[in-house]
């Protein structure tokens, strides 16, 4: 379960080293914006020696590796981050399916070279541009690597040339259509950060608003931010209850013979149990429910 990703500068020993206790379900080693050039190959490699020294536990490692436009930067970045089979891979500013084939087709070769099950490396797309949003569903289907989808609003917003705000108005188009799109193919979807560390009530606001679209979970670029969305994305006692008796409602339904029950005067019917059923899935990844 991926509610709340942390983005980690892949330069920053300090953080890679305490990643595993920042609270966040999955941490992503940034390789690519939070480095400069000069740095890339240090960063490169403290990553890799943080995955293969440091035991992480139960949170999911991501690696974010340098754009495929970026003086071939992302394929030493392959080269030493598959081999310690991090849960997934982020490649950046992705612009339409032939890139993601690319990707894959390299990882391919470095999965062979290590021995390792050809297309065991799962795929997290980070989509960033006007024409990586409008190929959303051709990205999303185009490997069967692809686990989830990633929106980033920063250097979307860039692209569309408008202000990136807190209420996020100027994104809503592309929040859409890629919940959407990822819905449509089967994987997961992530929002983008909320990017002011110091905003305690606008963090809330905006995760509540994501979810409220669709979204799985969503990243955040700050430590301070984690707890808020683990609790925005995760399910209420009081939720967990209800879908219990969801289900208990429906398998009345079915004794009797009937499709649909009512609750509460509410019509109980097969997406209500969906939804039910989703609920209590998420509840036993974190725990809280048997």
């Amino acid at each position: 379960m991926l509610r709340s990703l942390l983005f980690l500068p892949g330069n920053n020993p300090n953080l890679i080293m305490n990643g595993g206790i920042l609270g966040a379900d999955g941490i992503i080693f940034d390789l690519e914006d939070a480095v400069a050039p000069d740095e890339k190959d240090g960063a490169r490699i403290l990553v890799r020696n943080a995955m293969k020294a440091l035991d992480y536990g139960s949170v999911n490692i991501i690696v974010r590796i340098n754009s495929i436009d970026d003086n071939g930067y992302w394929k030493a970045d392959l080269d030493e981050v598959i081999p310690l089979k991090p849960y997934m891979i982020m490649p950046t500013k992705v612009s339409d399916a032939g890139y993601i084939k690319q990707i894959s087709a390299y990882i391919d070769e470095v999965e062979k070279r290590n021995n390792m099950k050809v297309g065991s490396t799962k795929l997290i797309p980070l989509l960033e541009t006007a024409i990586g949003i409008e190929n959303a569903y051709n990205i999303a289907t185009s490997d069967a690597r692809i686990e989830a989808m990633f929106i980033g609003a920063e250097d979307l917003t860039a692209d569309l040339q408008c202000e990136r705000t807190k209420a996020g108005n100027e994104i809503f188009y592309a929040r859409a259509r890629i919940v959407s799109a990822a819905r449509a193919a089967g994987v997961e979807v992530i929002d983008t950060p909320f990017t002011d560390v110091n905003d305690d009530e606008g963090i809330v606001i905006d995760a509540k608003y994501a979810k409220s679209l669709g979204f799985s979970g969503k990243a955040s670029i700050s430590p301070r931010h984690v707890n808020a969305i683990n609790t925005v994305f995760s399910p209420t006692q009081d939720e967990v209850d209800y879908a219990y008796e969801v289900l208990e409602a429906i398998e009345q339904a079915k004794a009797q013979g009937k499709g649909a029950i009512s609750l509460y005067g509410k019509m109980i019917d097969a997406p209500i149990v969906m939804r039910a059923e989703r609920v209590i899935a998420s509840a036993k990844a974190i725990g809280i429910a048997k």
